[in-house]
Order: C-alpha cells, then sequence, then structure tokens
C-alpha cells in the first residue's frame, strides 16, 4: 500500500467513526453497508487479513462508464471492509494486455480481471454466454436469467471446470449501436469485403456473411479507422463512442447492436485465489460485483440520450437502421453458429439448451409489455 493509499483508507476509517455518531452518520454507514448486519458486523473484524489486491482490465481509464464498473467494484470492496481487503482498477496493459485477462486469471497470474467475456470464444464459444450472444438477451433479461433462472450458476460451473475460475456481472451497457463504418450499407452485398472489428460470436456472424473481421482492444480502434486499416467499428454507444472520437474518422452510424442486445461485463477471479478468502469477503465481492452492475446501467441509460443529441445536432454524421436482408441473413448466420458450437462443444450445448429455453420464455413477455408500451411512447414523438 502507497503513502496515498494508505492516507485514503485512514480519511475512510476516520469518516466511518464519525458517521457513526449521529443519524447522518448512519446514513453515510449505510452506503458502506452489504445489507446483512451480521456480516456488517464480521467485514469490520480486525482479525481478518489486510490483503491488497489489482484488478486487471481490458479498458482505458477515458472511458469512466465501462473503466468506472472495475472503480466502482475495487471501491466497495474496500469501502466495505473498512480498508482491510484494498482493491485498485488497473487501466488496459498496465498489469496484462487488454485482450488477455482470462489467460492470466486460469493461469492464477493476476488476482482479478474486468472484462467482457467473448474476448474469449477463440479459448470456448461458451464464454460469450458471459457477455451477448447475437439476437440474444437484453440487459434486463440477461440479468434474469443470471440471477434468478439459474444461468450464474451453470456459467460458474463452466469456469471452475475450463478456466479453473469463478466470475460475476460487473456492468452491462445495455442495447448497443450498430457502430461506425466508413462504407455505407444499403444491402447484405456491401457487407462482403468489408474490415470491421467486432469480437465475440458477432464477429464469427459477420466472418460468414463475408467480412473480414479484427478483434482489437479499445486504445487501438480509433487509429485503426483514421489510417483506414479497418473500414468500421462496433464499440459501445453514443457517451462512450464519442469519447473514443468514433465520429471524427467515420461517416455513418448504424443501428441496433443486434450481436450484444444486452452485454455485461465481468468480474474473474482465479479459483486458488477466491478460496483463500475469508467467506466475508467472498460475500463482499459478490455486493460489490452487484452494485457495479447494476449502476453502469444506470450510468450510461443517463448520459447516451445527450450524447446522441450532440451527434445528431452537431456532426455530419449519418444515422442509419442496418437494411433488413442484413438483419435476416445475420440472424439465420447467427443460429447456424449457435448449432455448429453446441455440435462441437458439450459445454456451449449444455448451456445454450438452458439459455434458449429461457430466451423463449421471457421476449413474449417483453414484446407484449415493453415493446408496445415503447412503441406508443414512439409515436407520441414523432
Amino acid at each position: 500500500m502507497n503513502k496515498q493509499q494508505y492516507a485514503q483508507m485512514m480519511e475512510r476509517r476516520q469518516f466511518l467513526k464519525l458517521a457513526s455518531m449521529g443519524a447522518l452518520g448512519a446514513a453515510a454507514l449505510a452506503a458502506c453497508s452489504t445489507g446483512d448486519p451480521t456480516l456488517d458486523e464480521a467485514a469490520g473484524d480486525e482479525t481478518l487479513p489486510e490483503l491488497e489486491w489489482e484488478v486487471a482490465t481490458s479498458w482505458p481509464t477515458s472511458l469512466d462508464t465501462i473503466f468506472g464498473g472495475a472503480t466502482t467494484f475495487a471501491d466497495r470492496v474496500s469501502a466495505m471492509t473498512q480498508g482491510r481487503f484494498m482493491i485498485t482498477a488497473q487501466p488496459a496493459g498496465e498489469v496484462v494486455p487488454a485482450l488477455e485477462i482470462l489467460q492470466n486469471v486460469e493461469t492464477n497470474s493476476i488476482d482479478a480481471g474486468h472484462t467482457a467475456s467473448y474476448y474469449y470464444v477463440g479459448l470456448d464459444p461458451t464464454t460469450a454466454f458471459g457477455t451477448a450472444v447475437p439476437f440474444g438477451l437484453t440487459a434486463r433479461q440477461q440479468n434474469a436469467w443470471l440471477y434468478e433462472a439459474g444461468g450464474l450458476e451453470l456459467l460458474q460451473e463452466f469456469y471452475a471446470d475450463r478456466f479453473n475460475a469463478i466470475q460475476f456481472p460487473a456492468g452491462n451497457t445495455g442495447v448497443q449501436m450498430g457502430g461506425w463504418f466508413n462504407k455505407e450499407i444499403n444491402s447484405l452485398a456491401d457487407v462482403r469485403g468489408l474490415i470491421m472489428r467486432i469480437p465475440g460470436l458477432g464477429g464469427d456472424v459477420m466472418s460468414a456473411l463475408g467480412a473480414t473481421v479484427q478483434v482489437l482492444p479499445g486504445g487501438e480502434i480509433f487509429q485503426a479507422l483514421q489510417t483506414g486499416a479497418i473500414d468500421a467499428t462496433e464499440w459501445v454507444g453514443p457517451y462512450d463512442d464519442t469519447t473514443m472520437g468514433f465520429h471524427e474518422v467515420t461517416q455513418f452510424y448504424y443501428h441496433p447492436g443486434w450481436w450484444e442486445p444486452g452485454p455485461a461485463l465481468e468480474v474473474q477471479i482465479p479459483l486458488p485465489k477466491w478460496n483463500e478468502l475469508p467467506e466475508v469477503y467472498q460475500e463482499i465481492i459478490k455486493t460489490a460485483a452487484f452494485e457495479a452492475n447494476t449502476t453502469m446501467m444506470a450510468k450510461y441509460d443517463a448520459q447516451n440520450p445527450d450524447a446522441l443529441q450532440e451527434i445528431l445536432n452537431n456532426t455530419d454524421i449519418t444515422v442509419l437502421p442496418f437494411p433488413d436482408d442484413f438483419m435476416a441473413a445475420a440472424e439465420e448466420a447467427a443460429a447456424d453458429i449457435n448449432e455448429q458450437n453446441a455440435s462441437q462443444n458439450q459445454a456451449f450445448a449444455d448451456i445454450f439448451e438452458d439459455w434458449s429455453a429461457f430466451r423463449e420464455k421471457v421476449q413474449p413477455w417483453f414484446a407484449l409489455a415493453e415493446t408496445s408500451y415503447l412503441k406508443y411512447i414512439e409515436t407520441t414523438l414523432q
């Protein structure tokens, strides 16, 4: 622990001590509470070990949303343990390369990581379910499957068997935009020969449709667009995308991001390190990850509207929907890729069966209630 971290820890402890003296203190302490009085009392046990962890991430610090999910997680663990378990989030490349988080978690080479699981479909396509599957679940549906329908247990069993790791949802961007293009997509034919940065199973779909796919970390995308090394990229949505400057080096902004209707980010931890933690620290990690998962989505929903309006009002970018024939071909290709992965990978097949059953059950409900409401609201805005 360096001097600055020590000073911050002592300031936090002094704050907590003073806060406990009155009604204002009670409210402040609630912000450092797990919600479980027994757990809160245990977290203050001075016999608990003092630990320092680093969380390697896939994100540049300029993205206060995604990198912010990692810092939220880290700060909440530190606060809820009253500084006994200090975690520091590190930007992409500081600890390990941005797209090598899971590999280093698997070998127990880092304390923890914050990343998108679908970056690792090359290791095993089953990892995609932790973040997003094309034409899959929205953010709310993803949370419902993970937290209430057994999805998280299935994924944790898979991660333990395949990567000797455990993971927890720790962020979600909500449905994404389709990305930034320097070539207009009027039909499916225009996708052929396109060089696009897109990871995960969505990249497999684009490749099947004739595009040349590249997977680049966020910090390398702008230059690749600027130099013409790629024709297009997907990232997240208006707030992050304009922060990255993509509107400065492209012409078209497409929607929707069918490959990421509700992508979750993950905290990944080597099982050996997880198993060494006291139970109270494990529970605090779960609570901190849950908070990061919730607040990241809220932040995007609060910030994307203004960023989109800025694009519409103050840039020359043309915002367009993907053409229907491209969308239909992409959905068909995604189904074929899922079937192929299921036929070749038993873990994928098992989780895909459960995930598909949940998707078939939940989407009619959203189509009835939520979609009909949003369609009505759309008419009032015209």
